[in-house]
């Protein structure tokens, strides 16, 4: 499956939404993760996580889950939860595509972090569906390369830049 491109205004809007989302919560961090485990937008109190790593982790843990959910005969687990002595981390189902993690300890509830990440999630569905819309309008695809765009490129350019450019193989 190929990775949504995003343009800046729905990354813009997705931060607004995980801002809100961490206001509304008082939890530490959220991260909006892809199924192949990359992030795509996150805010918070990330700067002493590993955010590639967590996001791989709880991408292959829903993954997983997938798995377990067919072999009791469901069609889907949308929700998973892992409380630790300090914090924990609620994980949900945005769409089929993307995941919403939100880390918290005990200055809030479950409750509050259940309820106002189900109200983010329809939030995150309604930016992706605005989304899709407005790209199949302009007749460009939605989807493409990789979840941010043009990073693929500009991945490549810093490449490019450090290693000197490669030769391309036709």
């Amino acid at each position: 499956m190929c990775a949504m491109i995003l343009t800046k205004p729905s990354l813009h809007q997705m931060q607004v939404a995980l801002t809100t989302l961490l206001r509304e919560t008082e939890a530490k961090a959220a991260v909006l993760v892809d199924q192949d485990g990359r992030s795509i937008a996150e805010k918070g109190f990330t700067k002493n996580l590993d955010i590639d790593a967590l996001s791989a982790l709880i991408a292959g843990s829903f993954a997983s889950t997938r798995a377990l959910a067919k072999l009791v005969g469901e069609s889907e687990f949308t929700v998973m939860f892992h409380q630790g002595a300090k914090d924990s981390i609620h994980n949900e189902l945005v769409n089929d595509d993307v995941l919403l993690v939100v880390i918290f300890d005990d200055r809030t509830t479950i409750g509050m972090v259940r309820l106002y990440t189900k109200k983010a999630c329809e939030r995150f569905r309604a930016i992706f569906d605005e989304h899709r819309a407005a790209a199949l309008e302009s007749g460009e695809s939605p989807e493409s390369g990789g979840p941010l765009g043009d990073i693929g490129k500009a991945t490549s350019d810093a490449f490019d830049n450090l290693f000197g450019e490669q030769p391309q193989q036709g």
